[in-house]
């Protein structure tokens, strides 16, 4: 059975299967949007749709580093979607954890190509989309380790400021053409990344960070803030008390949080 937007607004979620692109499916799908539920996860996918209720998206199978599939699949929702596209969620990304010294040249690729090609394909092939749509919005999610270099995420940590530049020169770019930018920073969410991030192995991140003292958020928490940013109209926006202080200690005593981060042992070593 084919579903449509039937006049709803549309928001396209990559990395929907799990963590934090499932959570702001489900709050989209709440609020009464259409929503396209993209992933390489394709039994992932599945469940995320039936989460969300089969009436309220559709699914769409992506790997978001190649840029054709990019173009198909927003080319196939805009059919279901009466050619809009208010929200390109840009959620996808991986981890690895560890001493930049311990990954493989594979490992580094991945993490390059997924969370900095993968989110600029996105935002190219959806541009004529939001175009054609009034007040569309791009999000990117970004992370606290896109404000300072952090120790045990090196190449993860260059990434997601990678993700942070992009959409503060996007933010600019795109709005003559009436496409705002958002770029959502979270610190550590309590995801499948927090595993997947140390291939082969079972130790649970989550487990480690709280064992250091440092809190880990719901995804709950990292779907309101990007609800928030759909409505509002900064440029960042960031998920848990902990990324909010980051922010203001990377700003204003850069010094201190180098000194508190050589003080700590390196993530997962």
């Amino acid at each position: 059975m084919t579903v449509s937007a039937d006049g709803r607004k549309a928001v396209f979620i990559t990395g929907a299967a799990s963590g934090i692109g499932l959570a702001a499916a489900k709050r989209f799908a709440a609020e009464g949007w259409f929503v396209g539920l993209a992933d390489i996860d394709a039994a992932g996918l599945q469940a995320s749709l039936a989460a969300i209720g089969p009436a309220n998206g559709a699914i769409h199978p992506l790997d978001v580093r190649d840029r054709a599939a990019w173009t198909r699949a927003l080319a196939d929702f805009a059919k279901l979607a009466d050619g809009r596209l208010d929200v390109l969620l840009n959620n996808a990304g991986v981890a690895r954890f560890g001493p930049f010294d311990s990954h493989d040249d594979a490992d580094i690729e991945l993490l390059v190509d997924v969370n900095i090609k993968g989110v600029i394909h996105g935002a190219r092939a959806a541009l004529p989309w939001m175009k054609a749509t009034p007040g569309a919005r791009l999000i990117n999610i970004s992370s606290c380790a896109g404000l300072y270099g952090s120790p045990g995420l090196a190449v993860y940590s260059a990434t997601k400021f990678a993700v942070r530049g992009l959409s503060e020169a996007l933010d600019v770019e795109f709005a003559p053409q009436g496409v705002s930018v958002a770029c959502v920073m979270p610190w550590f969410i309590e995801t499948p990344i927090l595993k997947a991030g140390q291939p082969g192995s079972n130790l649970d991140m989550a487990k480690v960070l709280r064992g250091g003292g440092l809190p880990v958020y719901p995804v709950e928490d990292a779907a309101e803030v990007i609800w928030r940013a759909v409505r509002g109209k900064a440029l960042h926006y960031f998920v848990g008390k902990r990324a909010r202080q980051m922010r203001f200690a990377s700003s204003h005593l850069p010094g201190a949080v180098r000194k508190q981060l050589r003080s700590r042992r390196p993530l997962a070593t």
